[in-house]
């Protein structure tokens, strides 16, 4: 369907600049489906009980206290939502984690919360996305979710993604 929209010359300026910098395969029309699409995963991961997986990003001083310990603690406390982890030392001091998280989206949020809140991390962003299978619900067997693997089309079988628990 087609539909027009009519906004200001500055913000359409801005937006043409939005554009161009998506990419010599977007124009206006792909990225205002980018857009609603964006807008539409971020109302369902606020709709109560859904499923989402979350992106966790958070620098830290290791140097800091026990920050590492208590980051440690949390994480082991929510091994059932949290599906991996990955930690780069960007310095001799500061280190960087992508968290990955899977579960009801308020719990997700939650967790995010605790990490962030830990003395000693410096900042985080979470990024949410829908899984699209509705309400949570957990794995009928801690077995289950452990020995959960997928293969890709595009990678050999042997390169099967397993999440570290």
């Amino acid at each position: 369907m087609r539909f027009s929209v009519a906004m200001p010359e500055d913000l359409l300026m801005r937006f043409d600049a939005l554009v161009a910098k998506r990419g010599l395969a977007k124009n206006r029309s792909e990225v205002v489906r980018d857009l609603v699409r964006e807008a539409l995963i971020e109302e369902d991961c606020a709709l109560p009980g859904e499923e989402v997986m979350g992106t966790l990003t958070i620098v830290f001083d290791h140097h800091s206290g026990d920050v590492r310990d208590k980051l440690d603690t949390i994480q082991h406390e929510y091994y059932e939502q949290i599906v991996t982890c990955l930690h780069v030392h960007l310095d001799a001091h500061t280190c960087m984690e992508v968290v990955i998280l899977r579960g009801e989206s308020a719990l997700v949020q939650s967790i995010s919360n605790i990490i962030l809140g830990t003395k000693g991390v410096t900042h985080g962003h979470l990024t949410m996305t829908t899984t699209g299978h509705g309400p949570y619900q957990a794995p009928a067997s801690k077995q289950a979710a452990m020995t959960w693997a997928h293969e890709h089309p595009h990678t050999p079988a042997s390169s099967a993604v397993y999440p570290v628990r």
